[in-house]
């Protein structure tokens, strides 16, 4: 195989959302503690990892629509026995192909293993060769977005008012039964304050979004398949920190297909945001308006407790947004690469969300110079495209979501700099 990794794809039968191995009595390898889990339903994993032909998976914020998207997978399974078809009664899988199964996908490194995707079953696409002879089954997978956007929710026990915005989350997942064992939600701090949920009736991934929003926090599901939320605080603190550097003439990590843009896409200079029983809280820029006209922004029913924290919200949301620079927004790792070294590899497989990268671009050089790009940026998206013997992982790059003034970074704590913001 032409890249240094083991790939293994798992197929779990059984029910319920929870991933993993289950602890297992005298078992050498899953009756340890902090080793075998506790499962919600007695599972039957498959490792279909001999079977597999090509993996796609993506995720990850979507910068017009801001906000965190389903994260997707589609797996595509040799077949050459008709066991991965659903309609086939002698299938030794059969009557159990159904969807809202379990399916991950892990990647194993220099003796570490990195999660690539846990979701959920969707569908079996059932093709064939040419010739008929040969079977493939692409299965199409969703990750807990989904399941989230399949539970109504009305009210909310225990949404009362006064909630920091983590504890607001967990009163939501507890509502739909949401496993604990798979969340990493931040409560307490200096997190935004919330009113009582206003019991109207939503999906359960939409009560979460407007809480995300409220807080202008981040919520997503990592590539374990456990719901994450970073309040505020966490996510601005990730602002240029720790960078790991790519560059394009043999100086860092190598990569392909950087896309640059420079365009007025994500320009936002006029913002309107009404909490649930508040009035209307403006902000303008009137430098970026004169600039690029105005392009706004309307957000209602937010959930904090003060038209003060609306108007902060608002300020913060314009200032970080009310200017534009030249973007990258993706770049490619291409594990198949000669050149690729072991730092790359560990980059493809463990960068995720808000980790910062700095990314050099050396341009082509004419009479008048070489027009080099700099930029410091965070990963918010990655999506994997692997087959046996091709693997490229591209990373979608923005800058911070968040803007604020951080003490000590040389990025982001300088005064009168346009990227160092006073958050609140």
């Amino acid at each position: 195989m032409p890249y240094p990794v083991t790939v293994n794809v798992t197929f779990d039968f059984s029910s319920g959302p929870i991933f993993g191995y289950p602890f297992t009595l005298d078992s050498a390898s899953y009756g340890l503690l902090d080793k075998g889990i506790l499962l919600d339903s007695a599972s039957n994993i498959v490792d279909i990892s001999n079977v597999t032909l090509m993996i796609s998976t993506n995720g990850g914020y979507n910068l017009l629509q801001d906000k965190f998207q389903l994260g997707q997978a589609t797996i595509r399974i040799l077949d050459t026995n008709g066991n991965w078809n659903p309609q086939n009664p002698n299938s030794i899988y059969y009557p159990n192909l159904v969807p809202l199964r379990k399916i991950q996908v892990t990647a194993t490194y220099l003796g570490v293993t990195y999660y690539i995707y846990s979701g959920y079953t969707q569908s079996y696409n059932y093709t064939y060769d040419k010739p008929q002879n040969i079977g493939y089954v692409d299965i199409i997978c969703a990750d807990a977005f989904r399941l989230f956007n399949l539970s109504n929710v009305t009210t909310i026990a225990n949404a009362v008012a006064n909630q920091d915005t983590g504890t607001r989350i967990n009163a939501i997942l507890d509502q739909i039964g949401w496993p604990t064992s798979m969340r990493s939600v931040t409560t307490g701090g200096t997190e935004t304050i919330c009113q009582a949920d206003p019991g109207t009736n939503r999906t359960a991934l939409a009560a979460i979004s407007m809480v995300e929003f409220t807080e202008q926090g981040a919520f997503y599901i990592d590539p374990a398949g456990v719901a994450v939320f970073k309040s505020r605080a966490e996510v601005m603190a990730t602002n240029g920190t720790n960078p790991t550097s790519f560059a394009n003439n043999n100086t860092a990590i190598p990569y392909t297909n950087v896309a640059f843009a420079f365009d007025d896409k994500l320009i936002i200079n006029q913002t309107n945001m009404t909490r649930t029983g508040g009035s209307t809280q403006t902000y303008s820029d009137l430098t970026s308006i004169s600039t690029y006209f105005p392009h706004s922004f309307t957000q209602q029913n937010l959930l904090m407790t003060t038209d003060a924290d609306a108007y902060n919200l608002a300020a913060l949301y314009c200032a970080t947004r009310a200017t534009t620079t030249i973007r990258i927004d993706s770049m490619t790792l291409n594990l198949c690469d000669p050149a690729m070294v072991t730092a790359g590899v560990v980059a493809a497989l463990y960068l995720d969300y808000f980790n910062t990268v700095a990314i050099l671009n050396v341009g082509q050089t004419t009479t008048s110079g070489t027009s080099n790009i700099t930029k410091t940026l965070q990963v918010m998206g990655v999506a994997h495209s692997i087959t046996p013997t091709t693997w490229e992982t591209t990373f979608t790059t923005s800058e911070p979501i968040d803007g604020a003034f951080l003490l000590d970074s040389t990025l982001y704590g300088l005064l009168d700099n346009s990227d160092s913001i006073l958050a609140y």
